[in-house]
Formats: structure tokens, C-alpha cells, sequence
């Protein structure tokens, strides 16, 4: 028998060898290193222009559990790879924002760890939020980008000149998205939009060659 095949497991389970040439076969399968999917280059040309980034929280930038502890405190889980993400293209110079429906005290504290000034809370109205910070930022629309994942998100997506949908979105959403998220929210999807902004706008080499210590 070649080296590249290996017969059954006599015990019903897959060999070692059976494991590792299926995890061969899986890696040979998928995509050339760097080919992007069709809507990622799709939406470069609206990411390029994207100088506001605005995220809703619950969904989002978590899972969308929520956890009370005994005495009634609130905790949420937050990507510390989305966190490095909204480090990233505030270093490039977007602005980041939180409109969420809900007050929580964890996210402030997040969003102040993260460097975010603009933290909306509490906005059941989230059109109104999306308005006032145009103005006050002096910026159109065709310069955001909003991340949702649910009905209360539709307004601004609708509106937003780059509407990203995290993968498990609701369906409406997903209906009205420019992109959705190969992650769901919480576990990568806002990073995956800020490495989709960067690119686009050409500062991600520039970014990762800090990182890896290139001399220049």
C-alpha cells in the first residue's frame, strides 16, 4: 500500500494514519493562502471609503449571552482578537463607535480598555445615534461602516455605506448586508471586518510589518 493511503481502523475508529491523511486531504482542499472569497473583494471598494466604524455590542462584539450573578452583576465575554482589531484601525485612523439598546457597565469598561469614545447606550432609537454622530463628526454615510445582527440594526444598516452582518445573524439582516462575517459575533467576526477595512484602505501590511518587528 503507497504512503499516501492507509486502510481502516480494525477497531471501528479511524487509524492515526487515517486521521492525518484526512487532515492532509482537508488542507490540500482548501483555498490558495491570501484568495479571498468573491463578497470580501466585493465589498473592498466600500470598505475603502470607511472612516467610522460603528458596532452594536450584544451579538456583536459578544455572543449575545448574558450572565447575572447572584447578587444581580452582569458579565458579557469579549474577543480579545476583535479587541485587537478595533486597536488596529483606530491606529489607522477610523473613528469606533458602540450603539447598543442596553446599558451595561462591563461595556464602558470595554470600550474605555479599548481606547472607544464614542459609546452609545440605551439608544432603542439607534437611527437617531447614527444621525447626531454624522453631524457631530462632520461625515456622510457613504463613510461608515455598522455591524449588527439583528432587527434593532436595520435602520443604520440600511443607511450605512458598508453593512456588515455577523454570519449568525437574523436572516433580515443577512438580506440587507454588503457583508457577512464568516464568524459569528463574539468569536471573530468584528476583527474580520477590521482586517476586511484595512486591507481595502492599504494599511494592513503596514500594520502586521510592526508586529512581526520588520526593519525598515
Amino acid at each position: 500500500m503507497g504512503g499516501d493511503s492507509c486502510g481502516p481502523g480494525g477497531s471501528g475508529y479511524p487509524s492515526d494514519c487515517e486521521v492525518t491523511q484526512g487532515l492532509r486531504e482537508r488542507s490540500q482542499s482548501r483555498a490558495p493562502a491570501g484568495q479571498r472569497s468573491y463578497r470580501w473583494r466585493a465589498s473592498l471598494e466600500r470598505a475603502g471609503s470607511v472612516k467610522l466604524l460603528l458596532l452594536d455590542v450584544d451579538g456583536v462584539l459578544t455572543d449575545g449571552s448574558i450572565i447575572y450573578s447572584p447578587d444581580g452583576q452582569e458579565s458579557k465575554t469579549f474577543s480579545t482578537r476583535d479587541g485587537l482589531g478595533l486597536r488596529l484601525v483606530q491606529k489607522a485612523g477610523l473613528l469606533v463607535g458602540l450603539i447598543t439598546a442596553r446599558s451595561s457597565e462591563v461595556v464602558q469598561r470595554r470600550a474605555e480598555n479599548l481606547g472607544i469614545s464614542l459609546v452609545y447606550q440605551g439608544a432603542g432609537r439607534k437611527l437617531e445615534i447614527f444621525h447626531r454622530i454624522l453631524a457631530e463628526q462632520g461625515m456622510a454615510s457613504e463613510q461608515t461602516a455598522y455591524v449588527g445582527d439583528d432587527w434593532l440594526d436595520l435602520p443604520i444598516l440600511l443607511r450605512a455605506g458598508l453593512a456588515v452582518a455577523v454570519a449568525d445573524a437574523a436572516p433580515e439582516v443577512l438580506d440587507v448586508a454588503h457583508y457577512v462575517t464568516d464568524l459569528p459575533g463574539g468569536r471573530g467576526a468584528v476583527r474580520e471586518v477590521c482586517d476586511l477595512i484595512l486591507e481595502a484602505q492599504g494599511k494592513r501590511e503596514a500594520l502586521l510589518a510592526e508586529y512581526r518587528g520588520d526593519e525598515s
